[in-house]
C-alpha cells in the first residue's frame, strides 16, 4: 500500500502543470477515489486537494523568482484563469504577491514533496470486528455543523444541549438495532474532509421501525461495517481512534472505506472526562 501511495505522489509531481485526475490517482493506488481521499487526509494531515494546491504554488513560486517567464504565463500553466486569481492564491500561501516577490526576491513558503514510509508502531492492539448489516434507519434530530479534527466541537455541544431530555427519552424507545441507545451520526461530509467544512450531524437512534414525522430520518442501505472500540480521555480518545483507524488499521487489513454515515456510540464518565466509545465505519473488501 505504501509503495502505491508513493507512486501516486510521483504521479502528482508529473502533472502539477496539468489537470489532476483523482480517479487516475486512485487507480495508481489500487483503491477507490473515496478511500484515497480519506487515507491521504489521515496520513498527511491535509486534504489531497490542498496538498496539490500547495505543491503547485511552491513550484510556481520558484518560477516567479527565476524571472524567465511572465507572471501570466506561470499563472496559466498552473491552472489559474487570470493573473488576479493567481496573485490571490500566491499571496494566501506565501504572504506576498508574485510581482513583489519577483521585484524583491522575497522569501517564499515551500510545501515539501510528501513520501510515505513504514514506521514500527502498533505495539498495542486495536479492538475491532467486521459485521454485515441489513438496511436500517437513523432517526433523530439533525443539524449542519462544521468538521473539527481536534478538540471539542462546540457546534455539536450546543446543539445537543438544546435537546430536551424527554425528546431523547422518546427517541431511545425507537432503538432496536445495534449500536443500542442514543448515538451520534455524521453524514454527507465534504470529500476533502478539511477542517471547517460542513457535515450533517444526527443525534438519535438506529432503528428498523417507522419514525415520527417530526424526526429527521436517514435511510442506510445494507452493507459491511468495521466496528472499533476505545476507552480514554474525552474527546481525544475518540479523535485519536479515527486517526489510528486510517493510519494503522486500513493499511494493515484488506478493507477500504466506502461512502456512508459514521456512527459513534459514547458513554461518558460521571464527570465527563473519560469515555468508552464504539465507532462504526462503512467498509468494503479491497479488490484482489
Amino acid at each position: 500500500m505504501l509503495e502505491r501511495l508513493n507512486q501516486t505522489m510521483e504521479d502528482i509531481e508529473d502533472h502539477l502543470d496539468q489537470s489532476i485526475d483523482v480517479a487516475r490517482l486512485a487507480r495508481t493506488a489500487a483503491t477507490s477515489e473515496y478511500h484515497l481521499r480519506r487515507m491521504f487526509s489521515a496520513l498527511a494531515g491535509m486534504p489531497l486537494s490542498e496538498y496539490v494546491r500547495r505543491r503547485r504554488l511552491t513550484v510556481a513560486g520558484a518560477e516567479v523568482l527565476a524571472g524567465n517567464e511572465s507572471l501570466l504565463e506561470i499563472a496559466v500553466r498552473y491552472g489559474y484563469g487570470s493573473g488576479e486569481a493567481f496573485a490571490r492564491a500566491f499571496r494566501a500561501m506565501h504572504g506576498v504577491g508574485p510581482g513583489e516577490a519577483r521585484r524583491t526576491g522575497a522569501a517564499l513558503v515551500s510545501q515539501p514533496r510528501l513520501s510515505f514510509r513504514l514506521t514500527v508502531e502498533g505495539s498495542s492492539s486495536m479492538r475491532y470486528r467486521v459485521v454485515d448489516r441489513p438496511a436500517f434507519t437513523v432517526a433523530g434530530l439533525k443539524a449542519r455543523v462544521p468538521l473539527v479534527h481536534a478538540g471539542p466541537n462546540q457546534a455539536i455541544i450546543d446543539f445537543v444541549r438544546g435537546i430536551e431530555p424527554r425528546t431523547l427519552e422518546s427517541l431511545e424507545k425507537l432503538s432496536d438495532q445495534e449500536p443500542q441507545g442514543i448515538v451520534s451520526v455524521c453524514d454527507d461530509l465534504d470529500p476533502s474532509r478539511a477542517e471547517g467544512t460542513e457535515l450533517d450531524y444526527y443525534h438519535g437512534v438506529i432503528t428498523s421501525t417507522a419514525a415520527p414525522e417530526d424526526v429527521a430520518v436517514l435511510p442506510v442501505p445494507a452493507g459491511t461495517w468495521a466496528v472499533f472500540t476505545t476507552s480514554g480521555p474525552a474527546p481525544e480518545a475518540i479523535q485519536y481512534l479515527w486517526r489510528d483507524v486510517f493510519t494503522q488499521w486500513f493499511p494493515s487489513n484488506p478493507y477500504r472505506s466506502r461512502p456512508g454515515p459514521e456512527i459513534l456510540q459514547t458513554r461518558l464518565s460521571p464527570d465527563g472526562t473519560e469515555a468508552d466509545a464504539e465507532l462504526w465505519l462503512p467498509v468494503e473488501r479491497e479488490q484482489d
